[in-house]
């Protein structure tokens, strides 16, 4: 076999769908319309600001406490959705209970969901006179219009993210492993942390990438509970709106280009972590 022939056979797989020149440039056609052309259209018109302006009103101090609140939160929330929500997936997999299907429905109960009924909803649970609130008040917990209160708001939506993400992997991963790892002689602590972790950790990052990259952009759930202060609890999307109302359209693409490099790089960087992890594994 030729050397060409190799690499060929390296990066096109066997498939049972026939076509593959047809289906790739359908995929590039279809990114391209729905994706590559509206991020296009963005960097264009944040463009024809001049770099001046654009650095003025994308880099002010104003936008920089709203882009280090917004990926901030959306990373805390990610983090604690994915441990809370690893929880979630292994009774979910691992034990059988009545109601089992209410509660996997709960799950998915936040995509379904209005974000601004969400938002509504905590702030009247989390407020300083609201119903869980008005008892950490007085213990110096104050959730409502504070950083606290939007992670809050970004864990609640994002946790199906790392739940449905996960549950399919350790739904195939089985109790026989376990079982041979306990017979090898391995200790609980040791069968989680060196046979199932690692089996787990790709769909583990792929929960949290996508509730990141959801709480990044949401909206809707965390300006009731927020406060929506400048320099405080303003987030970035809040800001785009602000610079729309006012008409500011230039300023509202550029820092909403800001959002998108930085919310590249950073799901870029995982893609390449997850990647180099499934390559270890496997080897």
């Amino acid at each position: 076999m030729s050397s060409r022939a190799i690499r060929k056979a390296g990066w096109r797989q066997p498939s049972v769908v026939p076509g593959f020149g047809l289906t790739f440039g359908f995929t590039l056609a279809w990114l391209t319309l729905i994706v590559l052309i509206p991020l296009a259209t963005i960097f264009l018109k944040s463009a024809g600001m001049g770099w001046h302006d654009f650095v003025a009103v994308g880099f002010s101090d104003r936008a920089i406490a709203a882009y280090r609140l917004s990926f901030g939160t959306a990373a805390a929330a990610g983090l604690v959705n994915a441990v809370f929500g690893l929880i979630v997936a292994w009774v979910l997999v691992r034990y059988t209970f009545p109601g089992k299907r209410v509660v996997s429905a709960l799950v998915d109960l936040p995509f379904a969901l209005p974000t601004a009924v969400a938002g509504i909803a905590l702030t009247a649970l989390y407020a300083p006179n609201g119903w869980v609130g008005q008892y950490l008040e007085p213990l110096g917990i104050k959730v409502a219009f504070t950083a606290l209160g939007i992670t809050v708001a970004l864990v609640f939506i994002g946790l199906p993210f790392v739940v449905r993400s996960v549950e399919p992997v350790l739904a195939d991963l089985g109790k026989d492993v376990e079982e041979a790892a306990a017979t090898l002689g391995a200790s609980r602590r040791q069968t989680f942390f060196r046979v199932i972790l690692p089996a787990i950790f790709p769909a583990l990052l792929t929960g949290f990438a996508l509730a990141f990259a959801r709480g990044v952009g949401e909206y809707g759930s965390v300006i009731f509970i927020s406060g929506n202060m400048p320099g405080k609890t303003e987030i970035a999307p809040l800001l785009i709106v602000t610079q729309l109302e006012q008409y500011s359209y230039d300023g509202a693409t550029a820092i909403a280009t800001v959002m998108m490099i930085v919310s590249f790089v950073i799901l870029f960087g995982l893609n390449i972590w997850q990647a180099v992890h499934r390559r270890r594994l496997g080897a």
